[in-house]
């Protein structure tokens, strides 16, 4: 909704604008301008970009539709299954967790998450550590490393494609000036034309520049922006993840080691102590 929001105020400020102080909507419609711009630009976006870029970025507008995935009620969820894992290896030991988390998806306790059970990143991540919690590792500081090189990881997949957008964002307005070069060139093919002539054509040509900067500071630059205010809220639900685990390694209680795992979280998404107690103190006991 926020998206579609935008695109329409972009449209109706600029364009309306524009025919409020008499301008003529059909001399903005030069189709073969919009060939050289923005196929170029497509072009130069294969070029930059790999394979797992090009690939990526077919779902930008997926996730620019959605915007941030978590809210208040994914974080109860989350804190509630740091809860119960951490009480079940409380009340019957570190071995516990083992059915669960080699076979998460028929696990009781994850199935009593839906949303988190469907999340495929969020579930290798909590078994993959959980596991080797398991195994025997239970140094905080050499876990919190190892995590922190997976998050970087997982931000520098995010950063290329916000810094490939970003990349097309800068050099639309680049192209449009190309698209109106061209379209002058047109115009000086044509000199011996009447003024009414020539103004129409370098009207046309210009319409290249208005639209090389419209769509870079209207669009591109904008997606840029909100794809990276996206993948940066979503980064938070890993960390929550991370710092609960790491309070568990630390052999806090499982009460205290979600209230670190809450206090990772953004103001605007944090519960609040009395609702994360309330819910956790309704969960069903770890089996």
């Amino acid at each position: 909704m926020r998206l579609i929001i935008g695109i329409i105020t972009v449209f109706a400020c600029v364009l309306g604008g524009y025919m409020a102080m008499g301008g003529h909507i059909e001399v903005l419609w030069q189709p073969f301008e919009a060939v050289i711009i923005l196929g170029a630009a497509i072009g130069a976006f294969v070029i930059a970009n790999s394979g797992p870029v090009l690939k990526q970025s077919l779902g930008v507008f997926g996730i620019l539709l959605r915007g941030p995935r978590y809210n208040k009620a994914a974080y109860v969820e989350l804190l509630g299954l740091q809860f119960t894992l951490f009480k079940l290896v409380q009340s019957k030991g570190v071995l516990a967790l083992e059915p669960h988390v080699e076979n998460p998806h028929e696990s009781t306790i994850f199935n009593n998450f839906p949303s988190f059970a469907k999340n495929h990143h969020a579930v290798e991540f909590m078994c993959d550590y959980l596991r080797m919690v398991t195994l025997g590792t239970n140094v905080a500081h050499e876990m919190e490393a190892l995590m922190d090189e997976e998050l970087e990881t997982h931000h520098q997949e995010n950063e290329r494609l916000v810094s490939a957008i970003q990349a097309l964002a800068d050099g639309t307005p680049a192209l449009g000036i190309v698209a109106a070069v061209l379209g002058v060139i047109k115009t000086m093919g044509a000199i011996s034309e009447p003024p009414e002539v020539l103004g129409h054509l370098i009207g046309g040509a210009l319409v290249g520049t208005f639209l090389g900067v419209f769509v870079a500071y209207g669009f591109f630059g904008p997606m840029a922006q909100s794809l990276r205010s996206t993948f940066e809220a979503e980064s938070k639900y890993f960390l929550s993840m991370k710092v609960g685990l790491l309070a568990h390694i630390s052999g806090y209680p499982p009460a205290i080691a979600i209230e670190f795992a809450r206090k990772a979280l953004m103001s605007e998404v944090r519960p609040t102590f009395a609702e994360i107690d309330e819910a956790t103190a309704n969960l069903p006991n770890p089996t």
